[in-house]
């Protein structure tokens, strides 16, 4: 069981609890154990029989040692159980409707006993719910559009979801006879923002071996978290693991690997635009091969080069394929060479313990000379964030004094002094001139007044970029993937406003964000603004959530050239001068 499955247990944990009206000491210790241990960079599975390691994590007291022993003991957590055994596991659901915090689906348990959406959606159609307390029918009216919104994205999993769960099966079939390699294909594979299911392609000899290929299904079907067996073919499993992703797996000769790798990445209308190339240059290309169509000898079938190749076509990168105008540019053997991770020289969006991050300037320092970056900033938030202890005018200024003391005394990595400044509600930043002044990077992004008409939203957005100490606006529509919906706003006068004051537009990394989407990262590039790709790490471990990023950037066909942070260290602080 990995860190991430354990910190879902003792966050539904909690959850459950405040439901139940239990002592929120009680309720406290269990989110603070979920936050040290998802953050906590060696697998809690290997020291979990050290009660000492256990307590030296940060948030872990004795009582919570006993349950992680039990969870990794016995594959569950027996108050957990309880819990989703008296309130029903779709009661976690109604965490995931915004609007609907614990005390509002205490209220509705306490008074009707329904916990899932549906039941709650037929209350507010009912006029049931402004019966309670701090509730009407306005209040109704947004849940049942939550409610709609969130049934809209039932069954799509972040990326970085599919990302575990794809590392967890490759680790779980690691070492088993006639394997030799287990590779992500469908959406996955091509970089979208969240994922319907996961398939998966196993290649080796155990697709001709019997006995192989019998074991390999076996351990496939021993794989945790299993909940139900959709299929066991010869060839293929598929199931849905307890959290309600579907797994697709193939097993395959190495012969046929390529088309097979081809078909089931995908997308359905790239493969379309692929079959009818092939048929009019006489050929039918499906997932066994690429194939004469007279003759119906397989020309292509072991790689994805060889059938692009055999169909005049240059290899056209996964995150591109969704029939947008690739396959043309690959005729015309003009594919663009796509941003790489190793690309990136450094990161400008960033938390510390100062305000709401779990690690001191020097800790987010020394990880990110470790990553090869040659510069960082520290741009913790401004004081309207009251909530992440965000600063104030005078906090301000004495934290650009212990960044640029930190910068002197640790080597090999340049730290820019910088601040999160929020956007408030009528344009203007939440910290004086005179301090956003003295900041190397300035990120401009809006935290409050998500409601506000998209008329009033662009002015307020265009007025900050406008500000001449702004470096880049962050997180741009504001969306958190599966949970909330972008503000509304005009994107193309945003965008002129930042090309017109020389402001770089985030792609935020992180995989609930992922914002800038793909089609606006190429408005962006049309208009020749730069893009800054960052993690808005606040530990240490979150910079290793930056791939995401460059696979949205991939998917927008962005190149180094379009990114500010492929520059290197002096380049880059020329680039971001003030105007």
């Amino acid at each position: 069981m990995d860190n991430k499955t354990i910190a879902t247990v003792l966050y539904e944990t909690a959850a459950l609890l405040e439901i139940a009206g239990e002592d929120v000491f009680r309720i406290r210790s269990y989110r603070n154990a979920a936050e040290a241990i998802e953050g906590w960079t060696q697998p809690i599975s290997e020291i979990v029989a050290d009660t000492k390691a256990l307590l030296a994590i940060p948030g872990i007291g004795k009582g919570m040692v006993a349950h992680l022993q039990e969870l990794l003991r016995e594959g569950h957590l027996k108050i957990h159980q309880q819990l989703l055994e008296k309130y029903h596991p779709t009661m976690l659901d109604l965490f995931k409707i915004q609007g609907l915090g614990p005390k509002t689906i205490a209220l509705i348990w306490d008074a009707f006993h329904v916990s899932d959406p549906d039941a709650v959606a037929q209350l507010a159609r009912e006029g049931k719910l402004r019966s309670l307390p701090r509730m009407s029918e306005k209040t109704e009216q947004k849940i049942l559009k939550s409610i709609e919104t969130y049934r809209s994205i039932a069954g799509r999993f972040l990326i970085d979801e599919a990302d575990r769960t794809a590392q967890r099966l490759i680790e779980h079939l690691d070492g088993l006879a006639g394997i030799e390699k287990i590779t992500p294909a469908g959406s996955f594979r091509r970089g979208r923002e969240t994922v319907g299911d996961l398939d998966m392609l196993i290649t080796g000899k155990c697709a001709a071996n019997e006995k192989q290929r019998a074991a390999v299904i076996e351990r496939i079907l021993a794989f945790p978290g299993i909940m139900d067996v959709l299929a066991k073919g010869e060839n293929k499993v598929s199931f849905k693991l307890r959290n309600g992703m579907q797994v697709d797996i193939r097993i395959l000769p190495p012969a046929s690997f390529g088309a097979a790798l081809l078909y089931f990445t995908g997308s359905k209308s790239h493969n379309v635009s692929l079959r009818q190339r092939a048929l009019k240059m006489g050929f039918t290309l499906n997932e066994y091969g690429l194939s004469e169509l007279d003759t119906e000898k397989i020309v292509a079938s072991k790689t994805e080069e060889d059938i692009y190749e055999k169909l005049g076509l240059a290899w056209i990168p996964p995150e591109m394929r969704e029939n947008l105008g690739e396959i043309e540019l690959a005729a015309a053997h003009k594919i663009p060479h796509l941003i790489k991770l190793e690309d990136i020289k450094g990161e400008v969006h960033m938390h510390t313990v100062e305000t709401d991050g779990k690690n001191t300037i020097e800790e987010m320092a020394l990880a990110a000379r470790e990553r090869g970056y040659q510069y960082i900033a520290i741009t913790d938030h401004s004081q309207n964030l009251a909530f992440a202890n965000g600063l104030d005018e005078a906090r301000a200024e004495a934290h650009i004094k212990r960044i640029h003391r930190c910068n002197e005394q640790i080597d090999g990595i340049t730290i820019l002094a910088g601040i999160e400044v929020d956007i408030l509600a009528d344009g203007e930043l939440d910290l004086e001139d005179s301090v956003l002044a003295q900041m190397d990077v300035v990120i401009a992004s809006v935290h409050s007044h998500f409601n506000q008409p998209a008329e009033k939203m662009t002015e307020r957005i265009v007025r900050a970029v406008s500000n001449p100490h702004v470096t880049a606006l962050g997180h741009p529509t504001g969306r958190l993937l599966l949970r909330r919906e972008p503000f509304q706003f005009d994107m193309t006068a945003v965008l002129d406003a930042a090309a017109k004051n020389n402001v770089a537009m985030e792609l935020n990394a992180y995989p609930d964000r992922l914002d800038l989407n793909d089609v606006h990262l190429r408005m962006a590039k049309e208009r020749g603004l730069k893009i800054l790709i960052n993690t808005d790490a606040h530990h240490t471990t979150h910079f290793e959530k930056l791939k995401y990023g460059i696979l949205q950037a991939r998917r927008a066909w962005l190149t180094p050239s379009d990114v500010l942070n492929t520059l290197p260290r002096e380049k880059f602080l020329k680039a971001i001068v003030r105007r």
